[in-house]
């Protein structure tokens, strides 16, 4: 992976650093989201908290919530007793649609699609069993790349915890963790636990809903 890409000019000049994916490469669940946040732009870990953060992560609209470390931590893929801005990671890796960050904006169609060539490296050296769409963006890109279905069809917070398959790979789509309220952040950790006690494995390649 390219530590000092320029293929997004007006990137280069906001980002503190390329954050590249991270996390067990042997990984049976990858998630993506749709772009650094402050955090990860800081640490060079998707989705990392700040290191000493004692608080909940703060969303890019001011709002605070819970954060995908917590959830993983539940799940049993990450070591709690870790460091925060490098987390022990098990059967779980962590990327985004796009690898810098504009802390005033969200990214442009163009930078995804500049980001794309990793993305799809990441994925196919992984060649995991379920993705996980973290966020509408994530889950519009990789539903349009990955299944059949019309990607006006696939929408959160309806699709939030459901197990959507397609080319390939199963999705598993989730509100944004800090956006998320208690009951839908309980509801998709149960979904989920439900669907790693399930013989997911057999599910790769199916292509209905």
């Amino acid at each position: 992976m390219d530590e000092t890409c320029r293929n997004c000019p007006a990137l280069c000049e906001t980002r503190t650093q390329v954050v590249h994916g991270y996390g067990d490469v042997g990984a049976d669940f990858l998630f993506v989201g749709e772009r650094p946040t402050a955090s990860a732009d800081e640490t060079g870990v998707p989705f990392a908290a700040t290191p000493g953060s004692k608080t909940p992560a703060t969303g890019d609209d001011g709002n605070t919530g819970t954060t995908l470390r917590r959830l993983l931590e539940r799940l049993g893929f990450c070591d709690s007793t870790s460091p925060i801005d490098q987390p022990v990671i098990e059967n779980a890796y962590l990327t985004n649609l796009t690898r810098c960050r504009d802390p005033d904006r969200k990214p442009t169609d163009e930078e995804i699609g500049n980001c794309e060539p990793f993305l799809n490296a990441e994925i196919r050296s992984i060649n995991p069993h379920i993705l996980v769409p973290v966020g509408e963006r994530a889950l519009a890109e990789l539903g349009d790349e990955y299944t059949t279905m019309p990607a006006e069809e696939l929408s959160l917070p309806a699709d939030h915890g459901r197990r959507i398959r397609g080319r390939g790979f199963e999705l598993v789509p989730m509100i944004d963790p800090r956006e998320q309220s208690a009951e839908q952040t309980q509801a998709w950790l149960e979904a989920f636990v439900e669907l790693m006690a399930s013989d997911y494995r057999q599910t790769k390649g199916q292509r209905d809903r």
